[in-house]
């Protein structure tokens, strides 16, 4: 493994575990070199899953476009790194658990919609109105109004 401290390509690990329910190793190297410690992280691959752009095109699924997106919603909002991170990996776990090699990213979409929408309501407005490419107001407030309505809603827990 390359140090991104000194390019030395040589290092030595120091510490692993297990992440994400046991899916991922997560690794803390030292450069050989410099001593420069790092962290790495090691998945399984995937079978390639394919999405199935609005547009009719298909593109490999990218879980950092889905992290990205996020991220930009949930912009100065209480939202931890960690709570993102882990939307991102269930809404990857439900896609792959289809047992699919292509998938809508409408279907994506919805995915992501229905996680955040418990995580912040602020950040999921903002990722539906980019997402359903709120036209006007009319739109946007009948968003709203169902945002409402499922928190007044109660709940079968």
């Amino acid at each position: 493994m390359k140090c991104p401290h000194c390019q030395h390509n040589g290092s030595r690990v120091v510490d692993s575990r297990p992440t994400d329910e046991g899916r991922v190793i997560r690794r803390r190297r030292e450069c050989e070199n410099c001593e420069f410690r790092f962290t790495t992280f090691e998945r399984v691959e995937a079978t390639p899953l394919l999405v199935i752009k609005k547009n009719g095109t298909r593109e490999e699924f990218n879980r950092e476009k889905i992290l990205k997106g996020i991220i930009r919603s949930a912009e100065k909002r209480p939202v931890s790194m960690k709570d993102i991170t882990h939307l991102v990996d269930q809404v990857e776990n439900n896609v792959r658990a289809l047992g699919e090699n292509e998938i809508s990213s409408q279907l994506i979409g919805e995915y992501v919609m229905g996680l955040l929408a418990d995580v912040d309501e602020i950040a999921y407005i903002r990722f539906a109105s980019v997402y359903r490419q709120f036209k006007d107001m009319s739109v946007f407030l009948k968003e709203l109004n169902e945002m409402m309505d499922r928190d007044k809603t109660p709940t079968d827990k």
